[in-house]
């Protein structure tokens, strides 16, 4: 799900200069950030207070951080934008940062893991695997080890957010390093996790409630802009690869092919086709639920395919985009329904007269939630969450398909010339009918088997050998039968209708 409104562990903060870069302003050069602009940009001070209790190290209030930059001036529109403009890297440095989601359950009732359960098995994981605890107040809430940290949504799903590692292979094994860890420890403690994407067989209700403040805002705020924002907050799980772009112009082109292809790969992971015990009627609910959530924050952002698309115009959009909270003196402050636009000018009722600080829109940033999310990288959100080879299938995708320059090419002329219209039909669409979505003059599975071939050729061209990791999806393409799809046949044959046997078949 990845709501929860924090900082990708996988990539550092940064302080940037005041002001524009090279003497120019946007207008007078437009998409032409570079990573050079920004070599100079000084990391920012520790924004997390670190307590020592018997020799172990605690990160406390973790993110979102509290007033850790201290503007010496108002924030300007401008630094928001060079905020972002600050994600450009050359080449060289462009990294893969993973996030998936699971589960937690208890064996023998296979019902959802309480926080009781969820601190022992943080305790036990940072006890024997040497991590530094997060706390929230006394509450456990989540390990972080170098750049890898490991967080918990709303309704208890146990998140991994990777470091920004080099190549596939070290994706993989860091997240076969992290399942092994979770594993040893809570086979102790009879608890099981499952790779899916919807919470199969319980209800809202039977969901618990983690112990974060922001969350208590999120759950009353949602009811009144969307009817399915509670079941994102407790009951999905994704996976997600975070990417890195060279430029303005860079970022455009690969924000624009990851928004026209997040169906494809929302059909290639998908992965929720029960609720509450019985099929649901899709492939993917998980990607459903998002399209009646909350109108302002979610979506196709049909605005990034304008010709004056930028760093400025998404600046624009998150700064209409409706908060939910500010973070001051240790606590949550509601202000659901304020812009940033709002904070910007010094006009939130929340917090009368205070102005923003970076760190209140990096929060900020992480509220919003559409198909494809731009912050210093982007991140690519429309999958399922799955299996552990699914867990390394995701960013291979991405990263052939994106980092290589002749296979983003290929895409973005494969789909010029999509219509909004067509993007927004598959966006709708694909949740029920996968890869068999009717799309022009054939099915939707037939544009999916061009892509695959461009992510293979991709990863062949980055000469690690990593095009292996794609047989995952090789197959769901070649059949046209999504893995939702194959859990079904299960339900209605050997599994008798009963969904207590997916707890077994995906379980890590």
């Amino acid at each position: 799900m990845a709501v929860l409104g924090r900082t990708t562990a996988a990539y550092t903060h940064r302080h940037l200069p005041r002001r524009h870069f090279d003497g120019q302003t946007k207008a007078s050069a437009p998409n032409t950030f570079s990573c050079s602009n920004w070599d100079s940009a000084k990391k920012l001070s520790p924004t997390q207070r670190i307590v020592t209790r018997g020799g172990r190290v605690i990160v406390a209030a973790s993110p979102p951080t509290e007033d850790a930059v201290v503007a010496t001036d108002p924030l300007t529109k401008q630094d928001l934008v060079d905020y972002l403009a600050s994600g450009c890297k050359p080449r060289e440095k462009w990294r893969i940062g993973t996030e998936h989601e699971k589960f937690g359950f208890e064996f023998g009732s296979l019902r959802p893991m309480k926080y009781e359960q969820i601190a022992e098995l943080l305790n036990g994981i940072a006890e024997r695997f040497d991590w530094d605890k997060i706390m929230e107040g006394d509450k456990i809430i989540g390990l972080k080890q170098g750049k890898q940290s490991i967080s918990l949504e709303p309704g208890g799903q146990f998140e991994l957010s990777g470091a920004p590692l080099e190549t596939l292979h070290q994706t993989c094994a860091e997240v076969n390093s992290h399942l092994y860890q979770v594993k040893a420890v809570a086979e102790e403690m009879e608890i099981g996790f499952l790779g899916i994407g919807f919470q199969p067989k319980w209800g809202i209700e039977d969901i618990p409630v983690m112990p974060k403040g922001r969350y208590d805002i999120m759950r009353n705020y949602m009811p009144k802009v969307g009817s399915l924002g509670l079941d994102i907050m407790f009951r999905t799980c994704t996976v997600q690869v975070n990417l890195d772009f060279s430029s303005e112009a860079d970022m455009i082109r690969k924000f624009r092919a990851g928004l026209a292809l997040q169906p494809i790969a929302t059909a290639l992971f998908a992965n929720s086709p029960f609720k509450e015990g019985k099929p649901n009627g899709f492939v993917s609910m998980r990607s459903h639920i998002w399209t009646d959530t909350d109108k302002d924050r979610t979506g196709m952002l049909p605005f990034v395919f304008d010709d004056s698309f930028g760093f400025e115009q998404y600046v624009d959009y998150a700064l209409d985009v409706p908060m939910y909270f500010v973070y001051r003196k240790h606590r949550y402050i509601d202000c659901t329904g304020k812009t940033f636009r709002d904070f910007l000018a010094g006009r939130l009722p929340c917090i009368p007269g205070e102005l923003p600080t970076l760190n209140d829109w990096e929060n900020h940033l992480t509220t919003i939630f559409p198909e494809v999310r731009l912050k210093r990288y982007l991140e690519m959100r429309g999958a399922d969450g799955g299996p552990w080879r699914r867990l390394c299938a995701l960013p291979a995708l991405w990263v052939g398909l994106l980092y290589d320059e002749a296979s983003l090419q290929s895409l973005l002329d494969l789909t010029a010339d999509w219509t909004p219209e067509e993007r927004q039909m598959l966006r709708n669409k694909v949740p029920v009918t996968g890869l068999k979505t009717p799309f022009r003059d054939g099915l939707l599975k037939h544009v999916a088997e061009d892509v695959l071939q461009l992510a293979k050729d991709g990863l062949e061209r980055r000469g690690f050998k990593e095009s292996g990791f794609l047989n995952e999806v090789a197959e769901v393409v070649r059949t046209g039968v999504t893995p939702a799809e194959r859990l079904l046949e299960l339900y209605h044959g050997k599994w008798e209708q009963s969904v207590d046997h997916v707890f077994e078949e995906l379980l890590y």
